[in-house]
């Protein structure tokens, strides 16, 4: 395989970094020392950063949008048994309302997996624990503890703001 080849592939096992060549925003000499490459050898960084900036080239831009979206929170979430009841099945456990000590922050409108991601990414940032999560046609569930209610929403509106979409033609 070519170092071009395999300079792809390296860069694909860290999604972070492809986010980051389409936002044009990486140093690629020490991207290319972060990459382990197979067949590099040492004075080689030179050749991956110039296949770094190949690929960077060949990617869509890095483009962002707002979601057409609300957001709202429901308190006292707990596991129920009936799934009619739920507002998110993860597996086996389904969600909904009760007396619970957890806290679903509901996105309704133009969601999506993208948009969940970018709100999973938003709350880890805050700290806050995802507890379960899941996007469905008009609908984003997010479950998170009771006290992190109102950072959350806070969070998810953001996250809601702007996000990540491939440039299309």
């Amino acid at each position: 395989m070519s170092l071009a080849a395999e300079t792809r592939r390296a860069v694909e096992e860290h999604p972070f970094l492809v986010v980051a060549l389409r936002a044009g925003v990486v140093n690629y000499t020490a991207a290319a020392r972060f990459l382990e490459v197979d067949g590099e050898v040492d004075g080689e960084v030179d050749a991956v950063a110039t296949a770094l900036r190949r690929y960077a080239e060949e990617l869509p831009d890095y483009e962002t949008g707002a979601a057409d979206a609300r957001v709202s929170m429901q308190s006292g979430i707990e596991p129920v048994d009936e799934l009619e009841d739920a507002l998110l099945v993860v597996g086996g456990t389904a969600f909904g309302p009760g007396d619970g000590s957890r806290t679903a922050i509901v996105a309704t409108g133009a969601v999506d997996a993208s948009a969940l991601a970018a709100t999973i990414q938003a709350l880890e940032l805050e700290g806050t624990d995802v507890l379960a999560a899941g996007v469905g046609t008009e609908a984003m569930v997010v479950v998170v503890d009771r006290l992190d209610g109102a950072t959350a929403v806070r969070a998810v509106e953001r996250a809601l703001e702007g996000v990540p979409r491939l440039a299309r033609d």
